[in-house]
């Protein structure tokens, strides 16, 4: 079997994969990189537009990130997501200076989250106090005003009864087309000559060739089934979905209990230009008990392409697929000794979630449409339809104590020598892909991030890095402006 060498190779032309390669291209300009997608393009999985939120997960309006614990906010999570979000910021206001990228993939979207009934509007009322005090969220605006409401988001408040009810709002939310930035990031990839992407290979195996330490790869041709190897020194698995079966053939220690959870989802999309028109705000709300946070129910204005579309939902639905266009033997193909008791631990400790998804599951379009009925009174069934959205898959692990829990974030798992990476997991996802791969960079190439060359351009690149986001007011608040005048300009 013939064996390509290279210095890196990368497993899936996703936002993550796209993102780490583009950092390593600027970091590591003398080493070659291969990229091994197994579709025929890029982003086709859960970077795709219609397969995620698209929000711009900056902790501004989902609650799920602001948990009520021990009778105070716990606002911990939602300064270390926003503070992760501004890094994103910088190192796309970097591409599109430097190279001249089409900032046309984020648009200024208004974030709200939005509550009804005394006891969440209390809640909300202490959520904004809370948020109000750190400079990452100056500016959040809190009204239980109908008027004023009705002016941030006039569907929702539209023949609207409830007697309680609050909102509030970031003007300087954003909504992201992840899989125009990932196209746009791979064809600039495209043009370095030592970088190679290949489409329609898919890797199904790994292993470690111990004499000169290097991963191989076996690659398989999709159009005329050829097999050959790509030798490497670093490897990332950023395959999504499939991220668990690939860490798996590599038998890593660092993989050992990890399970998946796959949780598929549906938009309700408005086909109707005058409605999309009057509504132009992200509006989150609380899920319910049980409900994984991919599923918190959202009225949102989304750019998908360059066109302006309104969604909402998701509503969950479940597959043994771990990708939209994977198999149906995912999970019980990812399903092993070591993983076994994890999965049903977490099973037996998650009740509520596996009755959340079959009643998701057994819903019909009548049904789904009560539930926008919920946010958007006035809607009619005429101006909607069901489309599917992406597949997600929930990480099961190990806790401290040895039992299996479901892990809702992302999860990066690297070998004790830094060789080979690999990322697992969903939300809040590509929004902070940036601040993940600096993440790998600090785990697998320690040695380099601390030379001198590595910080004059990592300084340059995402300057961010080298300062306190959650502390640092002035700092934070020159970079939203620097930012935001790059990425805003038309």
């Amino acid at each position: 079997m013939d064996i390509i060498k290279t210095d890196i190779a990368l497993i899936g032309a996703g936002i993550m994969s796209a993102t780490l390669a583009t950092l390593l291209n600027e970091l590591l300009p003398d080493h070659r990189i291969y990229i091994i997608e197994r579709l025929p393009e890029p982003a086709l999985e859960s970077s795709d537009a219609w397969n995620n939120a698209g929000t711009g997960h900056s902790a501004f309006c989902e609650l799920n990130y602001t948990p009520f614990k021990n009778g105070q906010i716990d606002i911990s999570k939602a300064i270390h997501i926003c503070s992760q979000f501004e890094l994103s910021r910088e190192f796309w206001s970097f591409l599109v200076k430097r190279y001249q990228f089409d900032n046309h993939f984020i648009h200024q979207v208004s974030h709200h989250s939005f509550v009804t009934g005394d006891q969440d509007v209390h809640y909300l009322k202490a959520r904004h106090e809370a948020l109000s005090s750190n400079h990452l969220f100056a500016g959040m605006e809190y009204s239980e005003h109908r008027d004023e409401l009705k002016a941030w988001f006039p569907l929702i408040m539209n023949h609207r009864t409830d007697q309680s009810y609050a909102a509030t709002r970031m003007k300087i939310g954003t909504d992201i087309d992840f899989g125009k930035l990932t196209r746009q990031l791979i064809h600039h990839l495209d043009q370095s000559e030592r970088t190679t992407i290949l489409y329609n290979h898919d890797v199904k195996d790994i292993d470690r060739n111990e004499p000169d330490e290097r991963w191989e790869l076996e690659v398989k041709s999709l159009p005329n089934d050829n097999k050959f190897k790509i030798a490497a020194r670093f490897v990332f698995v950023g395959a999504g979905g499939g991220a668990l079966r690939l860490l798996n053939r590599a038998r890593i220690d660092e993989i050992d209990g990890f399970g998946g959870f796959p949780v598929g989802g549906k938009w309700l999309q408005c086909t109707h230009p005058e409605v999309i028109a009057l509504h132009h705000a992200k509006v989150y709300g609380q899920a319910k008990l049980g409900a994984p946070p991919m599923s918190v129910p959202h009225l949102d204005t989304r750019y998908i392409e360059g066109k302006r579309e309104l969604l909402f939902g998701p509503y969950a639905g479940f597959s043994t697929k771990f990708l939209k266009q994977g198999s149906y033997w995912d999970l019980p193909g990812s399903i092993d000794w070591d993983n076994l008791w994890p999965m049903i631990q977490a099973g037996l400790h998650n009740l509520p979630l596996t009755q959340y998804l079959i009643e998701q599951v057994n819903m019909g379009f009548d049904e789904k449409f009560e539930a926008l009925l919920e946010y958007y009174p006035s809607a009619q069934k005429s101006d909607w339809s069901l489309v599917n959205a992406g597949q997600r898959v929930q990480v099961i692990k190990k806790d401290a104590d040895g039992k299996g829990i479901i892990e809702f974030g992302t999860e990066l798992v690297h070998t004790q020598d830094g060789t080979l990476a690999g990322l697992l997991g969903a939300s809040p996802g590509a929004s902070t892909a940036v601040s993940i791969m600096l993440d790998l960079l600090i785990k697998c190439f320690t040695q380099m991030l601390h030379t001198q060359n590595w910080k004059q351009k990592l300084e340059i690149i995402i300057p961010g890095f080298y300062h306190d986001l959650k502390n640092d007011q002035d700092y934070v608040m020159n970079s939203r402006k620097m930012t935001s005048d790059i990425l805003f300009t038309k």
